[in-house]
């Protein structure tokens, strides 16, 4: 790891993108679930989640139908459609070519030098099943996920764990990851997407 980071001893992993090459495998999913809705609309929600890889699905169905299709939606029907795109993500993300063996291989190789969790913006209960279908949840100390926001995950860790937030780092791809990192005072490094470059952030890199 970076001499940057020589003082880190606890490391939150965003998961798609991060661990898992999965963002393409998400875009389908978004137009499996709403296959029904006009491409247009559809388009203009995979824009949204691109822009927004780190936020929830809960989120991002909210903003399809309240913003594009200006619709009323409650909690319960939200949950309807998280739990239809889960069941297609299950079915289409266990598969172990899709994890990215550089960060995997790192994680494995450091399990003794720093904590790790693993603090994303997808279905908890999605997360954890994907993780233990592939056998890598014993190399996290813990799996998070939404509902819950991925900063206040964090911030719950830190709190809980007593972690020193000058020893934390958060690793992510997106802008939501960077900001999750902020909203708790702790380290960002960017990976897999060089865009996050404007927000004058470094990119992790494997030493």
């Amino acid at each position: 790891m970076s001499k940057d980071l020589k003082l880190i001893k606890v490391i939150f992993w965003d998961f798609d993108g991060v661990l898992m090459d999965s963002n393409a495998v998400r875009d389908l999913g978004f137009e499996k679930v709403l296959e029904e809705f006009p491409k247009e609309q559809v388009e203009r929600l995979l824009n949204f989640h691109k822009a927004n890889g780190g936020l929830s699905r809960y989120v991002k169905f909210r903003y399809f139908f309240e913003e594009i299709r200006n619709e009323a939606i409650t909690e319960d029907q939200i949950l309807l459609w998280a739990e239809r795109f889960s069941i297609i993500m299950k079915n289409l993300l266990v598969n172990p070519n899709l994890l990215i063996n550089e960060t995997l291989d790192f994680v494995r190789q450091n399990q003794e030098k720093y904590r790790m969790h693993i603090t994303s913006g997808s279905d908890q209960e999605e997360l954890r099943y994907l993780c233990k279908s592939m056998s890598i949840e014993n190399l996290f100390e813990s799996i998070h996920g939404s509902p819950k926001p991925k900063k206040q995950w964090v911030k719950e860790l830190i709190d809980s764990h007593d972690y020193n937030i000058n020893e934390c780092v958060l690793i992510g791809d997106s802008v939501n990851d960077l900001e999750a990192a902020q909203f708790n005072g702790i380290h960002f490094y960017g990976y897999n997407n060089n865009n996050l470059t404007v927000y004058n952030t470094n990119l992790f890199k494997f030493l």
